[in-house]
Order: C-alpha cells, then structure tokens, then sequence
C-alpha cells in the first residue's frame, strides 16, 4: 500500500472503504472453484505426512550409523524447522499476501526433501531435514489462512478439517512407497530410503503449477488498500462459479457490507494486546489444543516402528503393513466426522474427538504393561483412538485460524503452531528413551498413559471456553482490526477493548 504524506509531512489515514467482499465470498455455492482450491494448497498436508512417514520408518538408521535417539532426533529437527519456517513466513504471509508464500514455501520444502535424499552423513541429513521443515512450517501459516478465506462459511469447517486430516493420505503414501522402496529385494539397503525422499520434491513440482491459477485472499486484499483488486478478484470468482452451475448468481445486499480503514502491518504489541488482553480465552483454548494434539501425535508417530520393532520383534521392512491401517484409520477420521463439525457444533465435537482419543490411548496402555496385547491388537487400539484424534488435530488450526483477526491470522497461526511444535518436539526424543532397548514395558507404558490423559484434557478446556463459530463469517466471529465499526462478537462473552468502545 503506497503511503504519500500532506504539507506538514505527515502520512495521512488512509480512508475508510465499504466491502461486500466477505459477503459474496460466503455466499457461493460449492465448484470447481473451491475443488481447485483444495487440491492446490490441500498437498502442504500430504507432503507434511509423507515426510514424517519416511522418517518414522527409519530406513536410514544403519545406513547413516544411528541409534534409537538419534532416529528421534531426526524427527525433532525436522519439527524445529517448521516451528522456524511457520514463524518466518506467518508474518510474511500476513504483511505479503498468502499467495506470494505458496511458490515461496513449496519451493524450500522441495530443495530440503530432494537434499535430504543424498544425504552422505547423518550431519547432512539432520541439516536438511530443518530445511524442508522451514517450507512445511511456512505452509501451515500462510495455507490455513487461505483456505479458511476463500471457502464459504457453510463449508468452511469440514473442508478445513478435511485438508489438515489429508496429512495421513501422504503418510499412507509414505507407508506404500516405503514397501517397495524399502524392501531389500528392490534396493540395496543405502539407495531405496534416499529415492523415497524424492517422491515428495515429484509431487510438489505439479502442485506449483496448480498454485499458479489459485487467487490471493480477496479478504487480505480489502484489509491491505487494495479494493479495487480484491473487488476484481471476487468478479473472476463468481464469473467461474457462475460457468460452472449455469446459473446466475444473486446480488448481495449493500447492508452485508464490511466497512474498513487499510492496515500495512500489526506491530507485535497490537498482536500481544488481542491475545492477552482482548481475548484470554481463545489463547487459552488455541495453545491448548496444538499443544495436547501436537504432544501426542509426536510422540506416537515418530516413535511408532521402534515400538513395534522392539517390544513385538516386528522385521523393519514389514512394519509398513501394520503403519497402513494406522495413516488409513487417520485419513478417514477428518474424512467422516468432518461434516459433523458444521452441522453439530465446534466445541461438542472437539470434546467427543479429543476426549474418546485421550481415553482409548488411555486403556491401551494399561493393556500394553499388562502384556496382553500382540501388534496387532496394539495397532487396532492405535488405529481406533486417533481415527478421533485425527479429526480433533485437524479442528485445532481451524479453531485457531478462525478465532482472530483476519490481518494477523497467519501470525496467530504460526505463533501457536510453534509453541504446540516446540512442546511437541520433546516427544519423539522422549519416547524414544522410553521405549529403549525393548526390554522394560514400565517407562513407555507410563507414556503412553500420560498421553491419553493429556488429550483427555485440552478436549474438556477447548469445551468450556472454546466458540460456536460453525458456519458462522468469519467476520463474524471476530472483527477485523481494520473495521471501522466493530461489530458485537454474538459468539462469545469476551468483548475486545475496540468493541466495548464502539458500542459505547
């Protein structure tokens, strides 16, 4: 936004404009539009999944001479990187614009998968780990804000919930993949993990493609003194959409309009007031859900083959046949319940999602120290619990990208993201002791039981405080800092310093 300044040289407001931009945006009905969407920025996940995956199978543990820490150390750099990248380009993506990091963040992930792929040493491998955890860590950010501002209110929850939760089709990828290229028939022991860390850089290449035709949020655009662009944007839109269904679409009312005065960027003080000051109880219930989901699926997933290799003798080659049904189990959580988080509530369902994973994870560890379970049966018990949890994880960014304002919702983002990153990065190193040589079920039973408690808990807090913003705009919701007028915030009982103000 260029800025000029009057004759005592001082930079003028900028003048306040009238939007329907929000508006016509939630009116549309769902196409192809919203289909080109999803998959272009929906493959972050899948990435996300597939990565993780390749390093969970630890194919390269003798190859590059690690131990069982060492394996979980991997995992932990590489949750260090996205914590780094989601704070870099959060802010980014808020004071650039989201699509400008699309292209930008794709592009980091692509180089450090495919470096890591010719990895000489256990140094290098570590180093491009972070890298491509920089690119995955800048996606969250910048994508959850896109995604949730360009689909329609109405389906805004299930498709959010939908897309996060397609982290597992990559790790189901990752586990299919992971047979053929880890199976010494095929290669030799040094050659079939480093092609796997192609497989991502491949899939991504056609994705930037994809992302050149996805438009920047006509919301960031109104907020940012661009209008006329965003204004534009929205006409481009609804010209495909009203290609697609034959059918024109109805004008939206002048009284739906938004009205808002530009802002350039939010300066971290304004960002610390909104969260302390202006609304304690959805900081409190964001924090808590990355943190509980993030400390849990860490310490599972990154952990999930030495359990299996080392407590139930399960050969590494085969443990993708028992990580299948797992990612499947995961995959169809999102896919299945997601629906239910419009129509049934937010807060209703993050407490039966969280909580039945929690209590599920819970009995399978007392099952486990009591040496009654087989790896069959303790995957069932896994595949079970984090079918829940899998949609619970995904309803967390949700609920963070939708609880606050739109000019600082990537920052909001990739703030919380971190902090769940930064608690969740001790998992992997931590279980990894836990579970040791194998030899004592105590330690990881403890754990694992933690855990459950653990998700049990931030489902019952994200309940009493959390928000009922199904299909609600998110304008709605929460006002943007830019309103001139904000509006009463029906959803909740906190009422930020502005609104007060305003109504007075």
């Amino acid at each position: 936004m260029s800025k000029t300044t009057d004759a005592a040289g001082a930079t003028p407001k900028p003048k306040a404009v009238r939007s329907l931009v929000p508006a016509r945006m939630d009116r549309l009905p769902w196409t192809r539009f919203h289909w080109m969407v999803v998959f272009g920025l929906g493959v972050s996940w899948i990435l996300d999944g597939l990565e993780i995956q390749i390093i969970a199978s630890n194919g390269f543990q003798e190859s590059l001479g690690m131990d069982s820490s060492q394996v979980g150390l991997a995992g932990t750099i590489y949750l260090v990187g996205q914590v780094v990248g989601a704070l870099v380009f959060g802010r980014l993506s808020d004071k650039w614009g989201r699509k400008k990091l699309f292209i930008i963040t794709l592009g980091i992930y692509l180089v450090g998968s495919a470096l890591a792929g010719l990895s000489p040493n256990m140094e290098f491998l570590f180093a491009m780990r972070f890298v491509a955890g920089l690119g995955i860590g800048g996606e969250y950010a910048a994508i959850n804000s896109a995604i949730d501002e360009l689909i329609p209110s109405h389906y805004r929850g299930r498709v959010d919930i939908a897309i996060n939760g397609t982290y597992w089709g990559g790790a189901a990828l990752g586990s299919v993949a992971n047979l053929f290229f880890l199976n010494p028939d095929n290669f030799a022991e040094n050659i079939g993990w480093r092609l796997a860390f192609f497989i991502g850089p491949v899939v991504g290449l056609i994705m930037i493609y994809m992302r050149r035709h996805i438009p920047e949020s006509p919301r960031w655009l109104m907020t940012h003194g661009k209008e006329d662009q965003a204004e534009k944007t929205v006409d481009d839109i609804e010209a495909q959409v009203e290609k697609s269904t034959g059918k024109k679409l109805d004008p939206v009312p002048d009284d739906q309009s938004i009205e808002v005065t530009p802002l350039d960027r939010v300066p971290f003080k304004k960002i610390a007031s909104v969260l302390i000051r202006d609304y304690p109880n959805r900081t409190v219930v964001g924090l808590t859900m990355m943190i509980t989901q993030s400390f849990l699926y860490n310490a599972i997933f990154f952990t999930y083959a030495l359990a299996l290799q080392n407590f139930y003798g399960v050969e590494n080659d085969a443990v993708q046949y028992f990580f299948f049904p797992f990612a499947i189990g995961n995959l169809l959580g999102p896919l299945v319940l997601g629906h239910l988080f419009d129509t049934w509530g937010r807060r209703k369902m993050i407490l039966l999602t969280y909580g039945l994973a929690g209590i599920i994870l819970t009995v399978s560890g007392f099952l486990f120290q009591a040496d009654v379970l087989n790896a069959t049966t303790q995957t069932i018990f896994w595949c079970v619990s984090f079918f829940f949890a899998s949609a619970g994880a995904s309803s967390a960014y949700l609920t963070v990208s939708e609880l606050f304002p739109l000019e600082m919702r990537s920052q909001v983002i990739s703030y919380f993201f971190s902090i769940g990153q930064i608690v969740g990065a001790v998992a992997p190193v931590l279980f990894g002791t836990l579970i040791g040589d194998g030899s004592d079920r105590g330690p990881i039973s403890i754990g694992y039981i933690g855990a459950g408690i653990v998700m049990l808990a931030g489902g019952i807090v994200a309940f009493i405080f959390g928000v009922n913003s199904e299909r609600k705009p998110l304008e709605a919701i929460t006002s943007p800092l830019s309103a001139v007028n904000p509006g009463k915030v029906k959803v909740e009982g906190e009422r930020t310093t502005r609104e007060r103000a305003a109504r007075t």
